[in-house]
């Protein structure tokens, strides 16, 4: 009864204190239109896997609430209805399905109310009182009153704490803490010094989870430390618990900075001397510079809410990848070893196989200054390790996914004219991932070139599962390969691995029209039913998170021609592709790849995602621009549920992006677009230092009957990104179909 009054009195007294308290979140700086139309908060909500919190463009830090530690619903630490809010970790990835980093979190209280046997260290929070925008995120935690704020530099998180009371107050510093996908501890070993005086604490934490990795930090109190207390290990024994005392005297503010590094705490401590002189605000100030003059980069004549969409869509296109590299260049790489990246850049968060597809292309058109320092971050992995990237976390190599995805990513900046970086190395490397085994890979990880030599697939009863989805996805390499070789005179070459490019034709069942497994006496996979999903985690088979009608449509990302000829041209293309989208499933399972479904598309995982824009090859290609339109209304809302399916850092937002501006790379190695109908009447890309790219859409219809480019008639399946990348105005003329 006494417990039940307190609480309600202290609720009454804090809701004054909290009106008091500065509306930042609401007041946002001058010139700052395209920051105020991002929600950071879309795709938070359900399976989006975004977070809410602060970062910078490419950035390596990004600091952001955690509401658990582990499970797939949390793989970014945060779900928009979660209750209660563990504290406040600083490194997070955007829309992955597995949970990783999580790096030092901080929960502040006021008062002195934690001891060393306390347990339970969240809070419940007041809902009204969140508030994000790119490069700022705020909460008020009604329990331990205290509003936290939160910006970001390129390498700092700074933390705001305002409590409720001036005096005392207690801030816990958990090293332990990570977002886990492994049950067994994961934190290896650490080793941590305080300075109580300079309010400081610095150290390096060794952990294995998704991947194996070393983090090293500086973390600053703009206070002394009055009393620090080593709470008692837990689940993770490995690293400290430190609970901190604070004697704030007359004021209300505590301020922290946490800068990181993948190498030491000495460069930890060298990345935080560039923000010395930087208050919180003025670092909050820059970032909305930053995110502003990024995202003003494309402009839209749309609605309100469409524009919302838009820009928080083009937002996490941005996240990632993330520069971890240090202020002085080094950097510690996929094998632990330390280096200078050439250029000074590094980066990590490399999801290739969802990248690939539209948020690398989208990169090229609108960050340009990016591509050669990513393409040679490939590069230097692939000297470290002997093949190309497939997913990278904290530099590390995790593994995950198939095929060799980081080859359309270098094919398609050596189309586009991109020259930053060595290219003949750049043919050296993708031919050493392209027939060399993965060393240092787990036998899972493995690709067998020699299979695919021999047979021309791999067969299912010679490879542990996915063996269609693996076959298909080799050919999309090595279509690569063939494209840089032949860029680069290498005539031999590119005839040897465009053959093989064209395996597909051999997996092509002419009785079911799909995709279907053989095995090395060229028989097919029986029993089979072409409706069934597979994934190697919890349903094995020969798909990779699809079914033999999504993964059908994968030759198409580098030979349509060569796929509409199997289906009987451009008219079988057309009439499968109509099957497609109207073949009713069954029980849709959102972690097989069944998600945001019309038909067996499935828009919530990637192999569908340049499926809508196959119509262009096919004699009704409206139909196509109908789908990507009703995709796009029906699956992206200004809401925290508003993407369905991991948006896969970024790659669910750049295919938006792509949809909005009226074209999409569904051969994203060739350097081309193909055509749709932009879901605005006017946009305009303006890069820096280049010419503007306006693009209008003439009538309301949905044929597109001309498409011109400074006045010069293009063609739909094959738009040149040089001639975008040289500006004008991209004209599409549309009716209404009779």
């Amino acid at each position: 009864m006494t417990r039940r009054f307190s609480a309600v009195l202290a609720s009454c007294l804090l809701l004054p204190w909290l009106l008091s308290l500065p509306a930042t979140a609401r007041e946002p700086p001058a010139n700052s239109r395209f920051a105020d139309l991002v929600d950071p908060f879309i795709g938070t909500d359900g399976t989006g896997h975004t977070f809410p919190g602060a970062t910078l463009p490419f950035g390596m830090v990004a600091a952001s609430p955690d509401n658990a530690d582990r499970g797939w619903d949390y793989s970014s630490g945060y779900q928009y209805r979660a209750p209660r809010i563990l504290g406040f970790s600083n490194t997070h990835i955007s829309g992955a399905g597995i949970p990783e980093l999580g790096d030092v979190l901080l929960q502040p209280a006021s008062g002195a109310k934690w001891q060393e046997s306390t347990q339970d260290f969240s809070a419940s929070y007041d809902k009204s009182t969140e508030a994000a925008r790119p490069g700022y995120y705020a909460v008020t935690l009604r329990e331990h009153r205290v509003k936290v704020e939160l910006t970001a530099t390129q390498r700092v998180a700074l933390h705001r704490y305002t409590f409720a009371e001036t005096g005392v107050v207690q801030v816990l510093v958990d090293l332990a803490h990570g977002l886990n996908f492994v049950e067994a501890p994961r934190v290896q070993r650490s080793d941590t010094r305080i300075n109580a005086v300079r309010g400081e604490i610095e150290g390096t934490v060794h952990s294995r989870n998704w991947v194996e990795r070393q983090m090293s930090f500086v973390l600053v109190f703009d206070h002394a430390i009055k009393e620090q207390r080593l709470l008692p290990a837990g689940p993770e024994p490995q690293a400290p618990r430190y609970l901190l005392t604070f004697d704030l005297g007359r004021e209300r503010v505590l301020e922290a900075r946490i800068a990181l590094s993948t190498v030491d705490a000495a460069g930890a401590r060298a990345n935080l001397q560039p923000v010395s002189g930087l208050t919180f605000d003025g670092a909050r100030r820059a970032a909305d510079r930053e995110w502003n003059r990024m995202l003003g980069r494309i402009t839209i004549d749309a609605p309100r809410t469409q524009q919302r969409i838009f820009y928080s869509a083009l937002y996490h296109a941005l996240l990632h990848p993330s520069d971890i590299a240090d202020a002085d260049g080094r950097v510690r790489g996929p094998t632990g070893d330390v280096f200078e990246a050439r250029g000074g850049r590094y980066y990590s968060t490399l999801s290739l196989w969802d990248t690939f597809r539209a948020v690398h292309p989208l990169l090229t058109l609108v960050a340009p200054e990016r591509v050669d320092g990513m393409i040679e971050t490939l590069l230097e992995h692939q000297r470290a390790m002997g093949v190309l990237p497939l997913w990278t976390a904290w530099g590390r190599e995790t593994w995950t996914m198939i095929g060799n995805p980081a080859l359309p990513v270098i094919a398609d900046a050596i189309a586009k004219g991109f020259q930053g970086f060595d290219r003949a190395q750049a043919l050296a490397a993708m031919l050493a991932t392209s027939t060399q085994p993965r060393v240092r890979a787990p036998a899972w990880a493995q690709l067998d070139w020699t299979l695919i030599d021999r047979y021309g697939y791999l067969p299912f009863d010679l490879v542990d599962g996915e063996s269609v989805s693996k076959s298909l996805e080799a050919a999309i390499g090595d279509d690569a390969v063939a494209r840089v070789a032949r860029a680069l005179g290498d005539a031999a070459t590119a005839q040897k691995f465009a053959a093989r490019a064209q395996s597909y034709r051999r997996l092509f069942d002419p009785a079911t029209g799909v995709m279907r497994g053989r095995d090395s006496h060229g028989r097919w996979r029986e029993p089979f039913d072409p409706l069934t999903p597979t994934s190697p985690l919890n349903n094995p088979g020969d798909y990779t998170e699809a079914n033999a009608w999504q993964y059908t449509w994968t030759p198409a990302l580098h030979d349509p021609a060569g796929l509409a000829d199997l289906m009987g041209g451009n008219a079988g293309l057309g009439q499968q592709l109509d099957r497609y989208f109207s073949l009713q499933g069954r029980d849709p399972n959102a972690h097989l790849g069944q998600e945001a479904m019309i038909g067996q598309y499935a828009h919530g995982n990637e192999p569908s995602h340049h499926v809508a824009w196959l119509y262009a090859f096919t004699d009704h290609p409206e139909t196509g621009y109908r789908l990507v339109a009703r995709i796009a209304r029906d699956f992206y809302q200004a809401s925290p549920a508003g993407i369905i399916g991991n948006d896969d850092a970024g790659q669910m937002s750049a295919w938006y992006i792509f949809a909005t501006l009226g074209f999409y790379p569904a051969q994203p190695a060739s350097g081309n677009y193909v055509a749709g109908i932009p879901l605005v009447r006017r946009a305009r890309i303006q890069v820096p230092g280049s010419r503007a790219l306006i693009i209008e859409r003439a009538g309301t219809g949905d044929q597109l009957v001309q498409l011109t480019l400074a006045g010069e008639s293009q063609s739909t399946v094959a738009i040149p990104h040089s001639r975008l990348a040289s500006g004008g105005t991209l004209r599409f003329t549309t009716a209404q179909v009779r």
